[in-house]
């Protein structure tokens, strides 16, 4: 059994100036990645930043090479830098200024996933000052929480320089068990463009809502198929893959047949899902549905649109990555999350993946968001045992 001592003050410290950084998905993480940069700057450590496309934004990579100076192989330790919003949440203290109480540190973003990210920088000292025998890589995204869009990019960075890390860690909460699996994530936006009339001259409009309808039917029978023939993987709570419409808008008015609709729909599948073949079901309704709607009025449209997509990642049990883990103190689970994560993109690389990271996901995006100390001194620990197990055992 590994003894786990208390959070130092220095990560403390460390997490609570990371919280204080208002990095809400649809704001800047600019002045965030600026910190780590000038911190990681002033250790030797060189970053590069991978900006958004609109330059608002920015991914973070730096390595800390070996003690020969290679930069190839090594270990990734992965996070993102954004936080969903507090909107309508009622909380018990002001979201971005954390709050110990009761053995919890409070705040938006404490438990996903600012925590993990705070002890990387605390131990970063370590990882400069240690004679490394294979480097460590953190990487840093953006827009996880709406996709995992930074991260696209980011791991495309790191196959362009050709580092090849032979392993993964990314630190969502898992309560510092290492998970091996979770479902990809696909969201979709259908727009319907019929023609507005009089609601008492139907047959002179084509009614978008109506059309819509008939998609939003297609989609629950896909859900209801697959929940009923599976694929299935016991691993989850929910074992099969899940299909839901979660959003619909549209027409104007009582009175008006409705021109334009639009439905937000998602799957998240299990990787034995054959994912093309699924959303070309999908495509294949509505251009049915479009079909339908032309014979009436030939300007219709039903247009599909991929909003977000993340895959999944199921990497074996036997994997190096999940050993190294548990050498490192980390919980063995055959357990898998429903929730989605950039582990998939780095798997989807061939980079061997697990994420297992402080704080419980039963605490995220939710009000008074908390984790508890003793999870961010279990993941110091682990932190502690990485820099030393990939240390080379000589003297200077």
């Amino acid at each position: 059994m590994f003894t786990v001592p208390s959070a130092s003050a220095a990560t403390m410290a460390e997490i609570e100036r990371l919280l204080r950084f208002d990095t809400t998905s649809r704001d800047s993480n600019l002045p965030l990645i600026d910190h780590v940069a000038a911190l990681l700057g002033d250790l030797g450590i060189e970053s590069t930043l991978v900006p958004s496309p609109d330059g608002a934004k920015a991914n973070l990579l730096a390595t800390i090479p070996a003690a020969d100076g290679s930069v190839r192989g090594g270990i990734v330790l992965s996070g993102h830098t954004d936080v969903v919003p507090v909107d309508g949440q009622a909380w018990s203290s002001a979201p971005f200024e954390p709050e110990v109480r009761d053995g919890r540190l409070y705040a938006r973003g404490s438990a996903d996933m600012k925590s993990f990210l705070g002890v990387l920088l605390a131990k970063a000292p370590a990882m400069a000052s240690a004679r490394l025998a294979e480097p460590i890589h953190l990487a840093l995204s953006y827009d996880e929480e709406v996709g995992c869009v930074g991260a696209i990019d980011l791991v495309a960075e790191i196959e362009r320089r050709g580092i090849e890390p032979r392993g993964c860690v990314v630190g969502e909460p898992t309560s510092m068990r290492i998970v091996r699996g979770h479902k990809s994530m696909n969201v979709f936006r259908v727009d319907v463009r019929g023609l507005a009339a009089h609601s008492s001259l139907t047959p002179q409009g084509e009614n978008a809502i109506v059309a819509a309808a008939e998609l939003v039917r297609f989609v629950q029978g896909v859900a209801d198929e697959l929940r009923a023939e599976g694929p299935f993987d016991e691993g989850y709570v929910v074992p099969f893959t899940t299909v839901s419409v979660n959003r619909i808008d549209g027409g104007i008015a009582i009175n008006t047949i409705p021109a334009e609709c639009t439905v937000h729909f998602e799957f998240r599948a299990l990787t034995t899902v054959d994912h093309e073949a699924l959303v070309e079901r999908f495509r294949a309704e509505c251009r049915r549905i479009e079909a339908g709607m032309r014979e009436r009025h030939p300007g219709a449209s039903v247009t599909l649109t991929t909003t977000a997509a993340a895959p999944g990642v199921d990497t074996p049990a036997d994997a190096d990555i999940v050993a190294l883990a548990a050498a490192w103190g980390a919980e063995p689970s055959d357990d898998k999350v429903t929730y989605g994560t950039e582990a998939g993109l780095f798997a989807q690389a061939g980079i061997p993946t697990v994420v297992c990271g402080p704080g419980d996901i039963a605490q995220a995006h939710a009000p008074d968001e908390f984790i508890e100390l003793e999870q961010i001194a279990r993941c110091e620990a682990f932190v502690d045992r990485l820099i030393a197990a990939l240390s080379t055992q000589e003297t200077a």
